[in-house]
């Protein structure tokens, strides 16, 4: 629908760089009050122990919607990526009680690496996040209500299971949300080929006998990065790649184990993800495991 009709947003989602459409928002929304903005453009938050949500609404402009939902974390909380890494929940969604949408994809920024304090990793966010997301409407002729189901995980020393409802109308032509969901997309990994040019690269992927996977990456002035590797499906349960000491001059090697691969599954030629997540950028390569 997006190749069909283009709009300014559907082309910033494809881009994840226009700020031309959020000044425009911004200039537009100079008549009215910061309360009447707020009501438009986001939902209340809705409180949980040491953590809240709410929706966020971008500017209601053509065949694709961005939206959002904020999650913000007591000091010392965290909350998990959609891969929670060797330990945690990643949360989930359910759209389907919304009102003239006929799908929902969540965008998720890159993500941190925790300790888990059992020899393991875990991958998520603290403080403040913000998942961006792309709505398409079934009419645009019509108003666009989504409705959020939110089941997630906050942990410190103990994990608590948290459960939030909110929904938010898009109403607003122009969004005081605009900027804060442009600058959500800016942190998306964006996609990327195995030895593509950029400064920051996966160079090589290589096998080491059946059960190994190594994994070579460069990145500029030689700066700390790390790698995340996920499955086909979510019943894949692959360890977070390990940095190894000592590798290739010029590149950073990474390694992981087949392990976490369903039981009965041949591994071959699996389709997986990798994420490279740098200083102040990041990458998803999608590879064939070959």
């Amino acid at each position: 629908m997006d190749a069909m009709v283009p709009t300014r947003i559907g082309r910033a989602l494809a881009r994840r760089s226009s700020r031309s459409a959020a000044l425009f928002a911004l200039a537009a929304l100079s008549s009215l009050s910061p309360i009447e903005a707020q009501a438009q453009d986001a939902s209340p938050w809705q409180k949980g122990p040491h953590a809240a949500v709410r929706l966020l609404a971008g500017s209601r402009s053509g065949s694709v919607l961005l939206g959002g939902i904020a999650v913000q974390l007591d000091p010392g909380w965290k909350t998990y990526w959609r891969t929670s890494g060797d330990s945690g929940v990643p949360p989930r969604f359910d759209f389907s009680k919304s009102e003239n949408i006929e799908a929902v994809t969540v965008l998720w920024p890159a993500p941190t690496k925790f300790d888990d304090g059992a020899g393991g990793f875990s991958l998520g966010y603290h403080g403040q996040v913000v998942l961006p997301l792309r709505i398409v409407p079934k009419s645009n002729d019509k108003p666009v209500t989504l409705r959020a189901n939110i089941n997630y995980a906050i942990c410190e020393k103990i994990c608590i299971p948290v459960e939030a409802s909110t929904e938010l109308t898009f109403a607003s032509v122009a969004s005081t949300e605009d900027s804060v969901l442009f600058a959500a997309l800016d942190t998306v990994p964006k996609p990327a080929s195995v030895g593509d040019p950029n400064p920051l690269t996966i160079r090589d992927i290589e096998r080491e006998g059946k059960s190994k996977v190594l994994v070579d990456v460069v990145s500029p002035d030689n700066k700390p990065v790390n790698l995340f590797v996920e499955g086909p499906t979510p019943d894949w349960g692959l360890p977070v790649p390990k940095l190894l000491e000592h590798g290739p001059a010029g590149v950073k090697r990474f390694a992981f184990a087949l392990d976490g691969v369903p039981p009965g599954t041949n591994p071959e030629g699996a389709a997986l993800k990798l994420t490279l997540v740098g200083s102040d950028r990041s990458y998803e390569f999608n590879i064939n495991l070959d």
